[in-house]
């Protein structure tokens, strides 16, 4: 679980809480009508349905999944099984990697693997590691696209809610005492169309183009190694260009278990 998507939007919505206490209301007075509520979500996420395919409208509940989990990607441990990978085929030879790399769980990984043990050429071997990191980007587009697109949408509903709330309120005019509250729910919509715009669809669509850049950035990394244990590198060097890829305190130090080299220096 991604604790940062959590704290963000949920002290987000406490920040919003204290200040209104602080202006003499009340939190609850954000869901004394579930009208707006209704009108923002529903309305934001339906538009924006009405933009892109129904495949990415109805893969919504993944892309919210993705947005709050942790990042499965374990970098440290994928250089360390492209350097053992090199280790064996420079003693022993590309065919030698067939059965390791059916036991590979990453798919993208086991695909480049075995284009390298089926004697690929390096350059068509890159070429369609490439074309997957670029589909995969796009993918990822359509998702972060949707939350965006929403974001935008929800204020647009806001105002709509706050105008068919200021109808009825003109309906009123007869009955001066209902006329404050009649108000306050009116523009209770709007305020909610920025709250949601703000607070849930944009930032998760922030953290979803985030995503994608690690996962490609992951991806380019998987490509070098296995290019580099193609060419028939050595297993050190193999390693010193994909921890190149890494943050320099997560970059592991040949010989130890988890050891970063600010640690080493440390020591």
């Amino acid at each position: 679980m991604d604790l940062a998507t959590l704290l963000g939007i949920g002290l987000g919505f406490a920040i919003v809480a204290i200040v209104m206490v602080m202006d003499g209301g009340s939190p609850a007075e954000l869901f004394s009508n579930p009208a707006p509520i209704l009108l923002i979500f529903g309305g934001a996420t339906m538009a924006t349905a009405a933009a892109f395919p129904l495949k990415v409208t109805l893969s919504l509940p993944k892309y919210l999944t993705i947005a709050i989990r942790s990042n499965a990607a374990d970098s440290s441990s994928a250089i360390e099984i492209l350097t053992k990978m090199a280790d064996k085929a420079r003693r022993e030879g590309l065919l030698a990697l067939e059965e390791e790399s059916k036991k590979v769980k990453d798919s993208f990984l086991r695909k480049g693997l075995m284009l390298v043990v089926d004697g690929v050429d390096p350059a068509l071997v890159r070429s369609i590691l490439e074309t997957e990191i670029e589909n995969m980007r796009a993918r990822h587009a359509q998702g972060s696209g949707f939350m965006v697109a929403a974001g935008g949408f929800a204020p647009t509903f806001g105002i709509i809610g706050t105008v068919m709330g200021l109808i009825n309120v003109l309906k009123q005019l007869d009955e001066p005492g209902k006329l404050g509250e009649a108000i306050a729910s009116a523009f209770l919509a709007t305020l909610w169309g920025l709250l949601s715009s703000n607070l849930i669809w944009l930032p998760l669509g922030a953290k979803l183009r985030s995503r994608s850049g690690e996962e490609v950035v992951y991806r380019r990394m998987l490509m070098e190694g296995i290019l580099a244990l193609q060419a028939g590198e050595n297993p050190r060097l193999v390693r010193e260009k994909l921890s190149a890829f890494l943050p320099p305190k997560a970059r592991p130090v040949e010989g130890s278990k988890g050891q970063t080299l600010e640690a080493e220096a440390r020591a």
